[in-house]
C-alpha cells in the first residue's frame, strides 16, 4: 500500500507531502489544488508508461507547470507584512514527484532543457534524476536504483553500486526504458505496480458518448478510461465478478430496477429495466445520471482490482439520492483496492464516513497546504540531491 505522495513545485503544489491510509478523501474549496494533485498522480503513473514528458509538454512545458511564486516565501510574506516578491534561488528550477509505500518508493526530478537542445522541442522538460528505494523513506541504506541524467546504476548484492545502463535519453524514464530482472528486479516491480494504477474522471454521458453506443464485446476485466466498453465490463462482472454487489447497488440507486446486457446484431448494449416501464431502456435512452452511475459501478466492481484507484469528483452530474449508493460502491471497492477520492461533495464524504481519512486542501499565499498539518504531522520525506 502507498503511504505517502510527495509533490514539489508543480503548479500550486510548492511542497506537498500527503499521507495515505488506504481510503483517502481529498477535498477543499475551488482553486485549492485538488485538480493539480490529481494531475500530478497521473503524471507519476505516466512515468512507467513513458508518457510523462509528452504530458508535461501538452500542459505548456516547464514554464507553465512550475510553481510561480517565490522559492521560499518568508514568514512576513505569508502573514501579509511584506509584499510577495522573488527571493534568491538556491535550487534549480524543477518539478519533483514521488511516492513511498510498504515495499518501495520512487521519485522523479524534472528540470529545464539544456540550452543546446532542439529548438523544436523546447517545451520538453528533461529528466534529471530518478531513484528507487526500499521502505517509506529514502536513506543511504535503503537506496536501490539511481538515475542521474543519462546514467542508471543499481545496488549490487554486496551493497556496492554498479552501472546498469548509460546513454539514457533525457526524455526517457528508467521505469519505462530499463529492464534487467536479474540485476534490478525492483525496477520491474515498481514499473508494473505503477502501470496498474487506474484513474477515472468525468465520464462522458452526452448523446455521442462511447458508453451509449453498442460495442463489440469481449471479456473486459478493466473498464476503459472513456467507458466505451461499459456493456462488456458489466457483463464480465455478471459472469465472473461481484454480481450480487452489482445488483444490490443498482437496486439501491434505482429501486425496483434491473440491469441486463443485450446482444444487438453481434454487439453488446445496455438493457435497463425500470419499474413501471413495459420495455427496457437501451444505453442511448438512459439519463445522464443513470449512465454515469453504471459507469462508476463497472469501474469500482472490477474483477481485477488494481493496487491504486484514483477517482476525480465521482459525484459530478449525479442526483443527491444516488450519492449514498455511490459511497457504498467506494467502500466495497476499498476491500480489495487502495482508493483516493478527490471530491467537492460533503454528502459523499459523510456517507463514506469513518471508513476514510479526510484531507482538506487550503491555499495560503498561492501555496497549497493540508489543513491542520504542521511540520510534526508531516510524513518523513527526503528528495535527496541532483
Amino acid at each position: 500500500m502507498l503511504r505517502t505522495i510527495a509533490i514539489a513545485n508543480y503548479r500550486s503544489l510548492r511542497d506537498l507531502v500527503l499521507p495515505l491510509t488506504g481510503l483517502d478523501i481529498v477535498t477543499g474549496a475551488n482553486g485549492t489544488g485538488k485538480s493539480s494533485l490529481y494531475r500530478a498522480l497521473r503524471l507519476l503513473a505516466e512515468c512507467a508508461r513513458g508518457d510523462v514528458i509528452a504530458s508535461l509538454a501538452r500542459e505548456g512545458g516547464m514554464p507553465s507547470v512550475t510553481w510561480a511564486g517565490p522559492e521560499k516565501p518568508s514568514r512576513e510574506m505569508r502573514s501579509g507584512g511584506q509584499p510577495i516578491q522573488g527571493t534568491r534561488r538556491s535550487q534549480p528550477v524543477n518539478v519533483r514527484m514521488g511516492f513511498a509505500g510498504d515495499d518501495f518508493g520512487y521519485l522523479i526530478d524534472l528540470g529545464l532543457p539544456r540550452p543546446a537542445g532542439s529548438a523544436f522541442f523546447d517545451l520538453d522538460p528533461e529528466i534529471k534524476r530518478e531513484a528507487i528505494w526500499s521502505g517509506p523513506v529514502l536513506r543511504p541504506g535503503t537506496w536501490l536504483a539511481d538515475r542521474r541524467n543519462e546514467l542508471v546504476r543499481v545496488r549490487s548484492g554486496g551493497g556496492d553500486w554498479e552501472h546498469l545502463a548509460q546513454g539514457l535519453r533525457t526524455f526517457e524514464s528508467m521505469l519505462s526504458e530499463v529492464a534487467d530482472p536479474a540485476r534490478a528486479p525492483e525496477l520491474l516491480t515498481v514499473r508494473e505496480q505503477v502501470r496498474g494504477w487506474r484513474f477515472y474522471d468525468h465520464f462522458r454521458t452526452d448523446a455521442g458518448a462511447p458508453a451509449r453506443q453498442p460495442q463489440l464485446g469481449t471479456r473486459t476485466l478493466v473498464l476503459a478510461d472513456d467507458g466505451a466498453d461499459l456493456a462488456a465490463a458489466l457483463q464480465t462482472i455478471r459472469e465472473i465478478g461481484a454480481v450480487e454487489a452489482l445488483d444490490e447497488s443498482v437496486d439501491r440507486a434505482f429501486p425496483g430496477s434491473r440491469l441486463e446486457i443485450a446482444q444487438v446484431g453481434g454487439r453488446l448494449d445496455l438493457s435497463f429495466r425500470q419499474h413501471g416501464l413495459l420495455r427496457p431502456l437501451a444505453g442511448a435512452e438512459l439519463s445522464d445520471g443513470t449512465l454515469r452511475f453504471l459507469l462508476w459501478a463497472a469501474a469500482l466492481l472490477t474483477p481485477r482490482p488494481p493496487a491504486l484507484m484514483v477517482l476525480n469528483e465521482p459525484e459530478t452530474s449525479l442526483h443527491p439520492h444516488l450519492v449514498p449508493a455511490l459511497a457504498e460502491l467506494v467502500v466495497t471497492a476499498h476491500e480489495t483496492t487502495q482508493i483516493v477520492v478527490v471530491t467537492h461533495s460533503h454528502a459523499l464524504i459523510d456517507h463514506i464516513g469513518a471508513a476514510a481519512a479526510r484531507v482538506e486542501l487550503v491555499k495560503e499565499t498561492g501555496d497549497t497546504r493540508i489543513e491542520g498539518q504542521d511540520r510534526f504531522d508531516r510524513p518523513s520525506w527526503n528528495w535527496g540531491s541532483r
